[in-house]
């Protein structure tokens, strides 16, 4: 999981100085980047992919793991009953049994339970693919995503949505900031959602607030501070089971567990201050420290994955499944410090980052459960009923987990020439860690010193190419444990990249070859369901491309496309699986090739300026159960139309219609009777009134 703070990505909530006088005259604030110093994107050594939120709110795109599908290098895992965000980069993911880590302005943002990321409060979205430890420490080796948030203005702007669409869909959002005096704005936005779905009985109860604060101290100093509240209620779900390789064993909205459960609810709180300081017009100091607590408790009712527990194997038609409840908290406190800029000597200049940060993280989950044998706690695939009984359920385990780190890091990226910059890198992290599972009373603690490097090479080949490499080495603490109470430890990682950025005639982009290699890679365990299984070493490797151009003055092309080629780096005899797993065999939920596709046209209709869209993706076939090789989730293609026009000066309309053809197919898997399908043709429209 990706939990620390990154250099590229993040914006720090500072304002640039505009007043020369006093009292400082505030026109507008505009929000510098962080953890890049004065290094233009074009000279790092690194592929970089944003998605704005003007692209968002055409496709009417509310939630982030809907977002993240529109960046052919990220693909869908389990997302464990829909509950929260679970993602791999270049085919390399954390623990299955666990919301994978994203960035938020630069702090840990997805380590928490928190529920699907709400796209109300987010400004941009950047995909930072491949390595970066040298700077940030703890990450994947991949690549890690980071969402910049919505900041304060002076001048007063201010939006109210109003959302309807298919299954009940039903949406408010407001957006808000203006300057309470001339040093100071604030920001209020959020989002207030009740609908169902395509599946049956399930639906979403959700609020959303996201107030925030700036202050400009003086002329060089400005303090910012955010705050998030999150509170999410929403039926669990599994998905669908797929028998004998039949998709179509039941309809895609077919619910299998119990509508008695009633709600999972997800509740989250985070903090965030950043206060940036320009030392001089060459040099800046920024220091920052965020604290996020979420919890998710709830039942549900799981279906039973051991064959000789499962009743659905003898008849066909009846579905064993357990009783289960999650009691999950999360405590998630950071600090960073980074002094960033550049000097001269003999002739080179060094742009130079100087930082360390910190982090506490406690972690507690609880699972209870009930597990019966066969045609215990069952329900018909084909005609369910929901009006039984639930049993009662007893503690399986509790485990209560701390982390402390502290890392120290510096980075220089020296201009030997104008048309080559080198790239040095080293970071030192220091982690200790206890796992104490209340039931057993058994106690675990590791502490570990990682020294990660990473260098890189920038030639500006002309005006219009760059080409780059970079070579990096990383870690990560695993968190958890296996199903006999055992830790995970340390995960271990290379990665080596090659690419090219280029802009020509209009064409702007970036390809890139990666080659990446990880150790004690977990994946879900099928057997001990809930816990996680190491499988060894995984390898991930492949070529993306990523362009945008105009086709016409009116009319923009959007590409991005990857191919990873990811599996285990080593044979494996598990004997909880009771089954080999070969060397070279692919990864879960993993595709080989996944293509996304956007054409938009901006023209006029009787007056009124008019956008229109359409979208295209293509995900090729993947491994559906990381034990049984022969279980695959057939590939896939979408297409999606989105408008937009400008009614008045302040109001518009959009309609987005996303699978218009109505494909069936499965956004992910953990085992074969765990398959989450896809939805069908979604329809949605909004009202927007700005002042």
């Amino acid at each position: 999981m990706k939990y620390s703070l990154i250099y590229l990505a993040c914006l720090s909530a500072s304002a640039q100085s505009i007043a020369q006088s006093q009292p400082i005259e505030k026109i507008a604030v505009t929000y510098k980047q962080a953890y890049r110093g004065d290094i233009p994107q074009k000279q790092m050594p690194q592929s970089i992919e944003t998605l704005d939120n003007a692209v968002l709110d055409q496709k009417g795109i509310t939630q982030l793991q809907d977002a993240l599908d529109f960046s052919a290098s990220i693909s869908r895992k389990n997302n464990s009953g829909a509950l929260w965000d679970s993602f791999s980069i270049r085919g390399l993911s954390g623990n299955e049994n666990m919301p994978s880590g994203y960035l938020i302005n630069g702090f840990s943002g997805g380590r928490g339970f928190s529920g699907p990321r709400d796209v109300s409060n987010i400004e941009y979205i950047e995909v930072l693919k491949g390595p970066g430890s040298a700077l940030y420490g703890r990450s994947e080796p991949g690549g890690t995503v980071n969402i910049v948030t919505k900041k304060p203005q002076f001048e007063q702007q201010g939006e109210l949505k109003l959302s309807l669409g298919s299954d009940n869909f039903n949406r408010v959002e407001g957006d808000y900031t203006n300057g309470i005096n001339d040093n100071t704005a604030f920001r209020i936005n959020g989002a207030w959602q009740d609908s169902d779905s395509y599946r049956d009985e399930v639906y979403t109860h959700k609020k959303v607030v996201t107030p925030s604060i700036y202050h400009q101290i003086n002329a060089s100093t400005s303090i910012t501070y955010e705050f998030e509240y999150v509170d999410l209620a929403q039926l669990f779900d599994r998905g669908v089971v797929v028998l004998n390789d039949n998709f179509n064993t039941v309809p895609s909205s077919r619910y299998l567990g119990n509508p008695n459960d009633g709600d999972t609810q997800v509740y989250s709180r985070g903090h965030q201050v950043t206060l940036n300081h320009d030392i001089n017009n060459e040099w800046s100091l920024v220091v920052g420290a965020n604290y996020r607590s979420s919890t998710l408790t709830g039942f549900s009712s799981d279906a039973e994955l051991a064959p000789s527990r499962q009743s659905l194997f003898d008849d066909g038609r009846t579905l064993t499944r357990q009783q289960r409840y999650r009691d999950y908290e999360v405590d998630d406190t950071s600090l960073k410090f980074e002094l960033s800029g550049h000097f001269d000597t003999a002739g080179i200049t060094h742009h130079l980052l100087i930082g360390a940060d910190a982090y506490k993280y406690d972690l507690r989950t609880g699972l209870y459960r009930y597990r019966g044998g066969n045609g215990t706690y069952t329900v018909d695939i084909y005609q369910p009923n929901y009006n039984v009984a639930r049993p009662e359920v007893g503690l399986l385990y509790e485990n209560n987990e701390q982390q402390d780190a502290y890392g120290i890091y510096v980075q220089d990226q020296m201009d030997l020439t104008d048309k080559i910059k080198l790239l040095v890198g080293l970071r030192f992290d220091s982690v200790d860690q206890d796992i104490l599972e209340t039931k057993s009373g058994v106690l675990s603690s590791s502490s570990q010193s990682q020294v990660s490097p990473r260098v890189g090479l920038v030639y500006e080949l002309n005006n219009a190419v760059t080409l780059y490499s970079s070579y990096s080495e990383g870690f990560l603490p695993l968190s958890g444990t296996d199903a006999n109470g055992d830790p995970f430890g340390f995960e271990y990682s290379d990665s080596f990249e090659v690419g090219a950025k280029f802009s020509y005639q209009g064409i702007t982009g970036t390809l890139a070859l990666f080659d990446a290699t990880k150790s004690n890679m977990l994946v879900a365990d099928p057997v001990n369901v809930g816990f996680s299984a190491p499988i060894g070493k995984a390898n991930s490797k492949g070529v993306e491309l990523d362009l945008s151009t105009y086709i016409t003055d009116d009319t923009k092309f959007n590409l991005s496309y990857a191919y990873i080629d990811a599996s285990t780096a080593n044979d494996i005899i598990n004997a909880d699986w009771g089954v080999p797993i070969k060397k070279g065999s692919p990864l879960v939920n993993v595709p080989k090739n996944n293509l996304n596709l956007t054409l938009s046209h901006q023209t006029a209709l009787l007056g009124k300026e008019l956008e229109l869209g359409a979208s295209y993706q293509y995900t090729s076939e993947r491994l559906g159960d990381a034990a049984d090789l022969t279980f695959n989730l057939p590939s896939y293609q979408l297409v999606g139309i989105f408008g937009q026009v400008n009614l008045t000066e302040r109001t518009k309309l959009n309609i987005s219609v996303n699978n218009i053809f109505d494909e069936e197919y499965a956004q992910s898997s953990y085992n074969a009777l765990w398959v989450y399908p896809g939805a069908p043709t979604q329809f949605k429209m909004s009202l927007a009134y700005q002042f």
